[in-house]
């Protein structure tokens, strides 16, 4: 299949634009946020808005950025889009395991209470949360951040997650949903979550096979399994986020991406950058180098128009440079235009 990767404008009425987007959105205390999104002259925020301006998906999702009850931080940041003309008066933030209590001592340092024993990494609940901005209405939800790791057909938990916690550690150190958009053209389904990246543990590798679990959570759930019992019927769908490990480098085990990128279900359209790689986070090189970690993996039977990573070389994409691009995150807004 021959993808166009656009250099110019949003999609045309006859497709839907999509994105991705694992933002530098996280500080280290509740209301940091919110409080650089007011001021108004944080410069990687005046860099982030630029490029999602620059890409105006229909459909976007959001890693890495802070959630609050009240959603006053991501109400602030689509009224500052809106400013850019580009309009989201659809949104969706829901409580994310980061920075949850899980009372137990995960990494063994002798406390309970420590970043690192949360359910996901995070210095306060909410630290580095998820979000959906849509042009178009939000339909059901189905949230499975609650779900215990351990209750995983096959999974690894029982290898690696201390006993007293092995009933109630969750397996999505983020969260994972499953967002049903009502589009004009008819119901889309996001699969997202923001996976656990397969590093910063020891030789038990604990991480690693939590990376690889939550990634066959969407394989069991495109097969027929789910939490619930359920069965995932959708036609019109698409994996998305941050699945934090390359196929072919870097340091994740395999057994989650690579059946997830060639599952049957799924296509894999495999953007570009501006300079013809499918890198999408731009990390020291030469460890752990440029990786492909984030992903748009839309339903089979889609269309897919149009497809392309913001990451200029010497010529920008949108409108961005290359300095833009890493001013704003390190990693790098990626984009699919569906056709239905």
């Amino acid at each position: 299949m021959a993808l166009a990767v656009l250099s110019g404008a949003s999609a045309s009425a006859e497709t839907l634009r999509v994105a991705t987007y694992h933002t530098s959105l996280s500080r280290n205390g509740p209301g940091l946020l919110l409080r650089d999104l007011q001021s108004g002259d944080d410069t990687r925020i005046i860099a982030t808005l630029s490029v999602i301006a620059a890409a105006a998906p229909d459909i976007l999702v959001l890693q890495d950025m802070d959630y609050d009850a009240d959603h006053a931080a991501l109400r602030r940041l689509a009224d500052e889009l809106t400013g850019l003309g580009v309009d989201y008066p659809h949104h969706l933030a829901l409580r994310p395991n980061t920075g949850r209590p899980t009372g137990v001592d995960i990494d063994g340092d002798g406390r309970s209470h420590a970043a690192r024993d949360a359910h996901g990494y995070g210095f306060f609940n909410g630290q580095g949360g998820m979000a959906v901005l849509s042009r178009h209405p939000i339909g059901d939800i189905r949230d499975f951040s609650a779900f215990v790791w351990a209750d995983l057909p096959g999974g690894h938990a029982a290898d690696v997650v201390p006993a007293p916690a092995l009933d109630l550690l969750r397996l999505h150190s983020v969260a994972a949903w499953d967002v049903q958009i009502l589009t004009p053209y008819g119901a889309l389904h996001l699969l997202t979550s923001h996976a656990s990246p397969p590093v910063f543990d020891g030789p038990e590798d604990r991480n690693g096979r939590r990376n690889e679990d939550e990634l066959r959570f969407w394989q069991l759930y495109l097969d027929g399994w789910s939490p619930d019992g359920a069965r995932f019927a959708a036609d019109r769908f698409a994996v998305i986020g941050t699945l934090n490990v390359d196929p072919m480098r870097g340091e994740g085990r395999p057994g989650g991406i690579g059946p997830l990128v060639t599952h049957p279900r799924l296509q894999d359209p495999r953007p570009r950058t501006g300079t013809g790689g499918t890198a999408t986070a731009d990390w020291a090189d030469p460890t752990p180098g440029d990786l492909r970690v984030d992903y748009i993996l839309p339903a089979a039977m889609m269309d897919v128009a149009a497809a392309g990573i913001i990451w200029p070389g010497d010529q920008p994409i949108m409108g961005i440079t290359a300095e833009q691009a890493a001013a704003a995150s390190d990693h790098r807004l990626l984009w699919l235009d569906l056709r239905f």
